[in-house]
């Protein structure tokens, strides 16, 4: 596998690295946390990208945690994936990683639309631990993936939702998954992260939406210790969705009184300790 480094003109954005897959395609990941702590991949949001390491940065150092933050394929600087890619192929893309950072085993972790990705990498026996935190569960039915049942629905959304966050500011993009206020750096990590997972456009966010929308197809029942995070005020992903995942693959669910991102910003920490103390 090559790998390659640069560093981004964004100014404090995380490094770019790249690995190359097996098709021909190229994927694109952040580094961050402990360079010598227990390796942890994250998986970010629907939409994300690479630029959620920037929100994980501090309390994977704090957790001695080696944070690895790939754009998933169709996001950010990773190649579109094959029409027939899915959950399952995921861990073959994850395993390049792997091989590219010289790791044998790994921890992840799953935030929001990640967290069925998370899910998915568990089924390897390259994976420790799986952490979910605000995760999607699929057969899921939120007002996003009943959208992406129609044809380009979504696509002509995210171009707006884009074109007015680039203008209003990230307060903007903040709010779609907190109603907290949060200090200006979280606000800008967010907002960037958000802009950064449409720099290819809206196709990948579609194509997970439906996948959201489908059966576990693919995804077997996880063989490593699984534990989930969620908000009791969760307007974006269901906590119902997440007990009854917790109670038929015997998890351990933690919740709060608090939202989406909430949930992510209180328990970051803890979430990379568990995981990476395997």
């Amino acid at each position: 596998m090559q790998r390659e480094s640069r560093r981004e003109d964004r100014g404090v954005a995380p490094a770019a690295e790249t690995c190359a897959l097996g098709d021909g395609r190229t994927l694109a990941y952040a580094v961050g946390g402990d360079e010598s702590g227990t390796p942890v991949v994250a998986h970010h949001g629907t939409p994300g990208s690479r630029l959620f390491a920037s929100l994980l940065d501090d309390a994977a150092a704090e957790a001695g945690v080696r944070l690895l933050v790939p754009d998933r394929p169709g996001y950010g600087r990773s190649s579109p994936p094959p029409d027939d890619w899915g959950w399952r192929e995921w861990r073959r893309d994850l395993a390049a990683l792997l091989d590219a950072e010289s790791v044998e085993r790994c921890g992840v972790v799953g935030f929001s639309g990640g967290g069925p990705f998370a899910l998915a990498a568990g089924g390897s026996d390259r994976v420790s631990r799986v952490g979910l935190v605000s995760s999607v569960v699929p057969p899921a039915e939120v007002a996003l993936v009943r959208l992406s049942r129609v044809p380009f629905a979504v696509r002509a959304l995210f171009r707006l939702s884009g074109a007015f966050a680039s203008v209003a500011g990230p307060d903007t993009v903040v709010g779609q998954y907190t109603d907290r206020s949060v200090p200006e750096a979280v606000s800008r990590a967010v907002a960037d992260d958000f802009h950064e997972a449409l720099r290819q456009g809206a196709t990948a966010v579609a194509r997970e939406n439906r996948s959201f929308g489908s059966e576990w197809a693919g995804i077997d029942r996880t063989p490593v210790p699984v534990r989930a995070w969620h908000g009791t005020r969760d307007g974006n992903a269901p906590l119902s969705a997440v007990e009854a995942l917790a109670g038929e693959r015997e998890a351990t669910l933690t919740t709060a009184e608090t939202d989406h991102l909430g949930t992510l910003l209180d328990y970051r920490c803890e979430v990379l300790q568990w995981v990476g103390d395997a």
